[in-house]
């Protein structure tokens, strides 16, 4: 898989992914991420990227050229499968939507900033508009990396143990059940026995218990 994140901020996006998972996921060929800075497409000669709102009113708007360059630019190297802009007013993110996103080949993630960007950008080449939730940030490069991290671990390969994502909390539409780990009692507190008896046919009916319970408890909405 190719990503391709469009950022005023590259800086703030090169942490995420030189770290852990997402380091080994280029080390190993599963993922080609470029970071692309779009000042360096501007024609103006301050890089200037920005100007104020037709019409009037407080903030600055992501202007046309560079953004529509830096695509252009892209969509001429190879084919995309989605153009995705992430903006509070987009689709909430939804591990089903990550699921889909994580069998395409090549993706782009536009990462606004100030106001916003130039409403024609997502008239001409946005196919996917996605929030992460209902709460504004500063601009897009922390839901971008978000995003991406979630797809990125879903890839084959990936993750050692490919059935852990299987697993997680919201891919059977359920939170995940409580997990433990050595020792076996601290401060009083023992893993419930099941889980020590070795029976997997009891232990995976005891966890689909735990999960429904949990997700009762925490999240009815997603029982609905």
């Amino acid at each position: 898989m190719r990503i391709d994140i469009l950022t005023i901020l590259p800086d703030l996006l090169h942490g995420p992914f030189s770290e852990s998972i997402m380091k080994r996921a280029q080390e190993k060929g599963h993922l080609k991420l470029m970071i692309h800075n779009i000042r360096d497409y501007s024609t103006n000669k301050h890089h200037k990227v920005d100007d104020t709102q037709y019409g009037g009113g407080a903030g600055m708007v992501m202007q046309i050229q560079p953004i529509a360059a830096c695509i252009e630019k892209l969509k001429s190297e190879r084919t995309y499968d989605e153009i995705i802009y992430m903006t509070p007013d987009g689709e909430t993110m939804k591990q089903g939507m990550v699921n889909t996103l994580s069998l395409k080949e090549n993706i782009i993630i536009l990462a606004g900033h100030y106001k916003g960007i130039d409403e024609r950008i997502r008239e001409l080449f946005i196919t996917k508009e996605i929030s992460i939730g209902d709460f504004v940030l500063t601009g897009g490069e922390l839901p971008a990396a978000i995003l991406s991290d979630a797809i990125i671990r879903l890839i084959p390969g990936v993750i050692n143990d490919e059935t852990s994502a299987l697993t997680d909390s919201f891919q059977d539409g359920l939170l995940a059940p409580p997990v433990y780990t050595r020792p076996e009692i601290y401060k009083g507190l023992a893993v419930p026995k099941i889980l020590t008896e070795g029976n997997h046919k009891a232990i995976d009916e005891w966890r689909e218990e735990k999960a429904i319970e949990r997700t009762q408890e925490r999240r009815p909405d997603l029982l609905d």
